[in-house]
Parts: structure tokens; C-alpha cells; sequence
């Protein structure tokens, strides 16, 4: 469920040694839905570090180096992510309420993040969600919240009053709160945080009505940061007819697709950019189109004639050679007779 939330937060270009740090959380109003009732993870990048849920009701570590932290932090946290459990059950009844709902399913997700670029930058985010949908988000340049449904307008209205101020209180949390964890966190998981791993390339192109449509694949690199793109004459992009998003493996690594569309014209050729952190120069990968189907039969002829060639001529002078040995064979034979040759 908790890609719902991912998907409305902007995308943004993040480089190799830039570091985030993001929790998602969610209630729903059906605790016989097989979710639990309260959910909350977070992340340093695209790692999963910690969750907690209402089933377990503990804060937990989901990677090693996570015991790195000081003691006493997973009782604080823990106690934490208690009181913003009891806030998102009452959320989701409030909702349910304005929207006139009184049954069913329903979840309200919100997700609070910063971001630490290479050259010191930060920036910080913060979004509710509704069924899935954007309900209202924080503004970080006026630090007040805007509402994107008119059932937020109640909350946004009393968050941004001037006895409330809530987008303040969170400006603080984000720019110096956040950050600091975020810097514990990436000191802890350095090693694993920013490997480089490089990505391996294939290309694949098929032809059809005189379209030919290209495939790039680079999988395996992290970290996760990466650019792919076509070229004609290893100088002009192509534009992408089709990119996956950058999707993860099961050891950490990732994968990502991008596809192009062109008219193959006599003499071009087409190759696949691929750059990133663990290369010390782009790679540029040419696809070459299939031989002629001909060109195999052709070939595989010429092997079988020279061949048959081959084989003929040894028989011809097997056979010639076989034919001298016999008569010198018979030669030999009288001669070896025992006694003279008789006399007339």
C-alpha cells in the first residue's frame, strides 16, 4: 500500500553521494483488511531501515547497521510511533466523517522526508494522502500547507492560523532535525549506502513496418542514480519512446529499461548511453542489427561444398594410392617364393 503515497511525491534529481531520509506511514479503518491497523517505515534512500507496526508495537531494525544507534533509541522511537498510531486512527475516523463515509476501507497515509545533496544542500518534504490521492502537502517556501481536496481546507485553515503554525514547527523538524538523523544514519551505513557497483548493458532492437524499436536494459549497478538514453551516430539523442522507472533487485542493486522508437536510414547506427557513479567514463553501447537471414545458409553451404570437395579429392587419391600398393603387393609375392623359379 505504501507506494500510494510514493507516487505523489515529486520526483527530483538526486546524485550519487546526495542521502535521504523518509518515514511512510499508514492507518487504515478496517483492521480485518489483513493490513495492520497502523503501519510506519522508514528509509535512508531506497533502504528500508526501520517499521513498526500495531500488530508488533516495537520499533525494529531492518538492517544491520541500524544496532549501531545509541541505547535508549529504540524505546524512544517506539513511544513515538505509539502517539502517531492513536493520531492515525483518529485521522482516518475524521475523514471518513468528511467524506460521508461510514464503512468500508479507507487509509490515510502521510509521509514527512529530507534530503541532503553532495554540495551541502537540503531540502525537506512533507504530504498526507487519502485513499491513495494527495489531501494536502507543506509548502517549503512559505511553510504553510495547501490543500488539494476542499475536505482539506477545515485542516490547512487551522494548521496555518497564527496560533497553531504547524508548517513552522515542521520547517524546524526538517531542516535540522531530520538532517542530523539523516547524517547519524549515512555515518552508520556508509559502506553500504554508497558501494558502487557498475551496471552491465544489453541492447536489443526489433524492425517492424519499417519502425525499429530499441531496447536498452542496464541492470545490477548501484547506487541508484543513473542515466540512460539513446543515440543516433553516437552524437544525437533520441527521444525515449518508453522508460521504466529505476526499479530495484533483490540484492540491493537496480535495474532500469529505456526504449526508442526510430526510421533506420543506410548508415546510421545507434548506441545506448549509459553513465553513473561507478564508471569512470559513460559507457556507450552500439546495438548491430541482425545478419541477412540468408547470410547463415550461404555460409553454411560453402562449408558443406568445400567440404564434400574435400572428402572427394582424398577419396580419389585414396583409391589411386590403393591401387600402386596392390601391385607392388604382387610383385612381391613371386618373389618370395621359397627355391628357385622353376626351369623350362
Amino acid at each position: 500500500m505504501f507506494p500510494l503515497i510514493v507516487l505523489l511525491l515529486p520526483l527530483s534529481a538526486v546524485y550519487a553521494d546526495s542521502h535521504s531520509l523518509r518515514y511512510y506511514t499508514m492507518a487504515v479503518s478496517a483492521p480485518g483488511s489483513g493490513l495492520p491497523e497502523y503501519t510506519e517505515v522508514g528509509y535512508v534512500d531506497d533502504r528500508e531501515i526501520v517499521n513498526y507496526n500495531s500488530d508488533s508495537g516495537k520499533y525494529r531494525p531492518r538492517v544491520q547497521w541500524m544496532e549501531k544507534v545509541e541505547a535508549g533509541y529504540w524505546e524512544r522511537v517506539t513511544q513515538r510511533a505509539k502517539g502517531n498510531e492513536a493520531v492515525g486512527k483518529h485521522n482516518v475516523r475524521t475523514l471518513m466523517s468528511r467524506f460521508n463515509q461510514t464503512g468500508g476501507f479507507h487509509s490515510y497515509q502521510w509521509m514527512v522526508g529530507c534530503e541532503l545533496g553532495d554540495g551541502g544542500s537540503i531540502r525537506g518534504y512533507r504530504q498526507e494522502g487519502y485513499d491513495g490521492r494527495e489531501f494536502l502537502s507543506l509548502d517549503t517556501q512559505t511553510w504553510t500547507y495547501i490543500s488539494t481536496m476542499a475536505e482539506a481546507q477545515i485542516s490547512t485553515q487551522r494548521w496555518n492560523s497564527p496560533e497553531m503554525q504547524v508548517g513552522e514547527r515542521d520547517r524546524n523538524y526538517l531542516e535540522n532535525i531530520c538532517i542530523e538523523w539523516l547524517k547519524k544514519h549515512v555515518e552508520n551505513g556508509r559502506e553500504d549506502l554508497e558501494r558502487r557497483v557498475r551496471p552491465q548493458v544489453k541492447v536489443s532492437g526489433q524492425e517492424r513496418d519499417g519502425i525499429l524499436t530499441l531496447h536498452c536494459q542496464a541492470y545490477g549497478f548501484h547506487p541508484k542514480p543513473v542515466d540512460v538514453k539513446w543515440m543516433k551516430n553516437e552524437e544525437d539523442d533520441l527521444p525515449a519512446y518508453q522508460t521504466t522507472r529505476t526499479l530495484p533487485n533483490p540484492d540491493g542493486t537496480y535495474q532500469i529499461r529505456v526504449s526508442a522508437e526510430v526510421l533506420p536510414k543506410e548508415g546510421d547506427s545507434y548506441s545506448c548511453y549509459v553513465d553513473h557513479s561507478s564508471l569512470g567514463e559513460p559507457l556507450l553501447v552500439r546495438w548491430e542489427p541482425p545478419k541477412s537471414p540468408w547470410v547463415i545458409p550461404v555460409a553454411v553451404a560453402v562449408v558443406v561444398i568445400a567440404l564434400l570437395g574435400a572428402g572427394i579429392g582424398g577419396f580419389l587419391l585414396y583409391r589411386k594410392k590403393k591401387g600402386g600398393y596392390k601391385t607392388t603387393s604382387t610383385s612381391d609375392s613371386s618373389s618370395d617364393q621359397s627355391g628357385p623359379p622353376a626351369r623350362a
